[in-house]
């Protein structure tokens, strides 16, 4: 279909992809519980503009460019590293009624949730290695192929986006009325973004 290989098993892979957790759900759950579906949704959109840098970086050959650098690909290893642990360091060490580590303001929101998702280990392996093998050569149209790619991942995003931004919004009007279970999310929430660094730190 317009140059991808196996539209169907595109479509299949993109969904896996966007469930498997990692530091870009847990931007989605974090934006929605501090800030409501307003900010669950920038952060949505903050998401989609990550992937969407990230595949069109694989399309300009920047795939080719890690693959003959390797040291280019370690240092963008171990600045999401240090990142992520540096966000669940914040989250650890925040004092009850701090400000929030992720702000409340919708465009701040989509800036963190771009940005975890440009240094997220799992976005740039789908983008730079497996995403390429959805390419048919024979077939393949040039930008339309692109084109049409770019705009199913993007469609895909947002729809699985706005389904965790509703749930955790349902979820999130329980933990505000326990302030405790609110404290201990946020901790729980830090271990995990510090667990994503040291996988990415130590990724091979």
């Amino acid at each position: 279909m317009f140059g991808i290989a196996d539209y169907g098993a595109f479509v299949a892979a993109i969904v896996l992809f966007l469930a498997i957790p990692g530091p870009g759900n847990l931007a989605l759950i974090t934006s929605t519980t501090k800030g409501g579906v307003r900010a669950g949704l920038a952060a949505t959109l903050g998401v989609i503009a990550g992937d969407q840098l990230l595949m069109w970086l694989a399309v300009a050959g920047v795939a080719t460019l890690l693959s003959a650098y390797p040291a280019a690909f370690a240092a963008v290893q171990w600045l999401g590293a240090a990142y992520l642990a540096w966000l669940g360091c914040k989250m650890l060490t925040a004092a009850p009624g701090a400000p929030p580590v992720l702000h409340i303001r919708p465009h701040h929101y989509f800036r963190q949730a771009a940005l975890i998702t440009l240094l997220n280990p799992k976005a740039i392996v789908f983008y730079m290695a497996f995403f390429p093998l959805f390419v048919d050569p024979a077939r393949h149209q040039g930008l339309l192929t692109f084109a049409l790619m770019a705009a199913t991942i993007a469609a895909l995003t947002f729809a699985y986006g706005l389904v965790v931004v509703l749930l955790t919004q349902h979820l999130a009007a329980r933990m505000r009325a326990n302030p405790m279970a609110a404290r201990v999310l946020e901790k729980l929430a830090g271990v995990f973004l510090i667990g994503f660094g040291i996988k990415l730190a130590i990724a091979k």
